[in-house]
């Protein structure tokens, strides 16, 4: 009898082993670069995840690897450009987008564009277990507008969508700014 128990863990363990290593063999490879172990996300194979350092304004943050991304299908108020008077909502857009992500480990997608001409990363961002992004929630709670730049389309129609009913229901900068 303790043979027979001997013999049966023996191909327990030589059965997972080899199960194991065919398994992993055969599974495409995820590009994450950052990730914190004790966050898990259920992603395509080209996610990016990374923490978010700080935010910027309402449609830029930057990550703790320095790099800043842009989210991409919308635009905030602007409250950051030296060149521009900080605009209406702009502060309120950077507060919400503030609490929404920083700090946080963030899933990165990319749409087709990799950086803008100020080489910022293009990206739609996503929460752990969100099912909309955290561009088009932005849109959608009327904290920015759509903004489509070729060819980075993917998601336009969503967004538009979403701004379509943020302005039917004056949320807010559509209530709160002059048109």
């Amino acid at each position: 009898m303790k043979k027979r128990a001997f013999f049966l863990i023996i191909v327990a363990i030589g059965a997972g082993f080899l199960l194991k290593n065919n398994v992993s063999q055969n599974l495409p490879r995820l590009r994450v670069p950052f990730i914190a172990r004790e966050d898990r996300f259920t992603a395509s194979i080209d996610a990016e995840f990374a923490r978010v350092l700080r935010v910027i304004d309402g449609d830029t943050i930057e990550l703790q690897n320095s790099e800043r991304v842009r989210y991409i299908g919308m635009d905030a108020p602007e409250v950051v450009d030296p060149e521009k008077p900080v605009q209406c909502f702009g502060v309120e857009a950077s507060e919400r987008n503030k609490a929404l992500v920083e700090g946080k480990l963030v899933r990165l997608e990319k749409d087709v564009s990799e950086r803008d001409k100020y080489g910022r990363l293009l990206r739609v961002a996503y929460l752990p277990g969100a099912t909309s992004s955290i561009n088009l929630e932005l849109v959608i709670e009327g904290y920015a507008r759509v903004f489509t730049d070729p060819p980075d389309v993917r998601y336009a129609s969503e967004f538009l969508a979403a701004e379509k009913e943020a302005r039917a229901a004056k949320r807010g900068l559509w209530g709160a700014c002059p048109s």
